[in-house]
């Protein structure tokens, strides 16, 4: 069965068996606000994709960049305002480009000319 990147499905435990590491470890990054898990109507914590590769994110920055957990919360921030920014200068790109593309004529098109309903025959006596 395949699942959506943002579906919630991975268990607390399955998630620290997959990433080896401690479930307190993935209880500490939510007090910390690093990762916000969903939750059942009985509490359970689930993962997405999403929510793991956001966590070894966090393993990296701590474990091989000796990041502390203050500075992860700021490199995250971080990142996620260069994404949205990123995300709007690409919106914004599609907009220029797409107004652009509205006043272009093609060349096969340049030389239109409409011709009137009304044609004038004058009559010479």
């Amino acid at each position: 069965m395949i699942h959506q990147y943002d579906e919630p499905v991975y268990l607390i435990s399955v998630v620290a068996k997959i990433l080896e590491i401690h479930p307190q470890t993935l209880r500490q990054y939510e007090r910390e606000n690093l990762i916000c898990p969903s939750r059942t109507n009985g509490r359970i914590r689930l993962y997405s994709q999403r929510d793991i590769d956001r966590i070894k994110l966090i393993l990296r920055l701590t474990r091989e960049l000796g990041v502390n957990l203050a500075g992860v919360d700021i490199i995250l921030r971080l990142k996620e305002n260069v994404d949205g920014m990123e995300k709007e200068i690409s919106e914004l790109r599609y907009e220029v480009s797409k107004s652009q593309n509205a006043y272009a004529v093609s060349p096969d098109k340049a030389m239109v000319t409409k011709k009137s309903i009304y044609e004038m025959i004058i009559f010479e006596e």
